[in-house]
């Protein structure tokens, strides 16, 4: 192959995208520019010979003449010098260029070339990409949030700042199964405790998604956050809804002791006086003394289904939800119900819905919802002529899918207001008005509704409702 001619290599360099200055080496007189050179800057070689460097470069200090020379002039005396310069095209626009200039030594003189390319764009993408970094860093510096990113084998391969600050130095490349507590590495959203070997563990909210950037950064990226006072507060709450759960019982306790010392008082005393009256007659061979021993039997026995109908009612103290019928639970609690009406001479009406009305709940408590009720009402219903004397006790299902009691009387009715569930209503002369305040953090704990209104034509209707369950066997009595 023949070699190329020198006209050969002038049309290579023509070709080039790169643009090419030539200037002389003692005076830096622009010798030669290439096709790129001149359709960039917009002048033609001959227009390009006699300018200075003013006359093609921006007006500014780091562009002057003296420096430009001494960019050319490092370049003779050490063969290359590469700098950023801003020049002006004939139009006027500003074109900043990454320039490199080179000394060649050519058989007719030794001249210097620059090579130079437009860098305005690349220049303002790297400058966005250095002020998206910056606040990045400052965004994730300032998170709440910690982030880190797990290998295969639970390895941190990234962790940022917020990260290190929450769980301690060391973060970066530990195992991370070393700092969850619970002893599983956090594979799905939920809660956690983490901590670093030796501190004190804290819990937290996490998610956990995988990511893949490139060949650079890939793995399970966890994001978490401090919870532990939210923990910690809803712990509280719990206690504190334990243990007002456990006043409610002992408040239950004390309406149902007022009836049973004044209804348990009744058979023992007649049980007394029949066994004293039986043992006067067991000398003289009385047939009555068997009649007498009878009836002391009845009245003791009656006594102690009192006492075995309220220890069946309490059971136990702490939370024991189950699947249960609500027409049992009114049942078991009407007894209680009556004794409070047979003392104020009202009478009580019974209206239960013929089919089973499962529904899910603590006994205890919701039978303290129907007894407050009811004997609101009775309390109610005491203060008017005896004639008048009558409460309603109905339930029913809902359309809805719910079961629904209501108690009705014929009283004054509501006070004015929607306070009545807030603990400070009562229509007692020694009433706290607790009792409806617990009865609504009750039936609202179990997912149901209670609320008040007016009875026609006279009187107040409250009422709760209870989502059902279908139940899938017998309810428990």
């Amino acid at each position: 192959m023949d070699p190329l001619a020198p006209a050969d290599f002038r049309e290579l360099t023509q070709a080039l995208k790169y643009c090419v200055l030539l200037h002389d080496a003692h005076t830096y007189q622009i010798l030669w520019a290439n096709r790129a050179a001149c359709d960039l800057l917009g002048w033609t070689v001959d227009e390009l010979r006699p300018l200075k460097a003013p006359d093609m470069s921006k007006n500014a200090r780091q562009y002057s003449r003296e420096l430009g020379h001494r960019w050319l002039g490092q370049a003779v005396e050490h063969g290359v010098s590469a700098t950023e310069w801003c020049y002006r095209s004939k139009s006027g626009e500003e074109i900043l260029t990454e320039a490199i200039a080179i000394r060649v030594d050519l058989p007719a003189r030794t001249v210097v070339m620059v090579q130079f390319r437009d860098i305005a764009e690349e220049k303002a993408v790297r400058h966005d990409l250095f002020r998206t970094e910056s606040r990045l860093r400052t965004f994730l510096g300032s998170l709440a949030e910690g982030i880190v990113v797990l290998d295969d084998a639970d390895r941190v391969v990234f962790a940022s700042e917020s990260a290190v600050r929450l769980l301690g130095d060391g973060l970066y490349g530990a195992d991370f199964a070393d700092y969850c507590l619970d002893g599983i590495v956090p594979a799905q959203e939920g809660r956690y405790r983490f901590a670093a070997p030796r501190s004190t563990p804290r819990w937290y909210a996490a998610t956990c998604q995988y990511i893949e950037i490139e060949s650079d950064l890939r793995g399970r990226m966890l994001l978490f956050y401090d919870i532990t006072d939210r923990v910690r507060a809803e712990e509280e709450h719990r206690r504190d809804t334990q243990h007002l759960d456990h006043l409610a019982r002992y408040n239950a306790m004390g309406d149902m002791a007022m009836a049973i010392a004044h209804e348990v008082s009744q058979p023992l005393a007649a049980a007394y006086n029949f066994v004293e009256g039986a043992r006067g007659r067991l000398g003289s061979g009385d047939e009555s003394v068997a009649w007498g021993l009878d009836n002391a039997v009845r009245q003791i026995e009656r006594a102690r289904r009192i006492l075995g109908s309220l220890r069946q009612y309490v059971g136990r103290l702490e939370p024991s939800e189950r699947l249960t019928d609500l027409n049992a639970i009114v049942r078991d609690c009407a007894y209680f119900i009556e004794l409070r009406a047979q003392e104020h001479t009202v009478a009580v009406e019974l209206d239960l819905a013929a089919e089973p009305l499962p529904v899910r709940c603590e006994n205890v408590l919701i039978g303290q919802v129907v007894m407050n009720l009811a004997f609101n009402a009775i309390d109610e219903m005491a203060r008017c002529p005896p004639p008048e004397r009558r409460v309603r006790i109905a339930t029913r299902p809902v359309a809805d899918g719910g079961v629904e009691l209501t108690v009705q009387d014929r009283g004054r009715g509501l006070p004015p207001g929607d306070r009545i569930f807030d603990g400070v209503f009562t229509s007692k002369e020694n009433g706290s008005g607790i009792g409806l305040a617990l009865s609504h953090r009750i039936i609202t704990r179990h997912g149901g509704h209670i609320d008040a209104g007016p009875n026609r034509p006279r009187g107040a209707v409250f009422r709760f409702t209870l989502p059902a369950v279908k139940a899938q066997g017998k309810a428990s009595p």
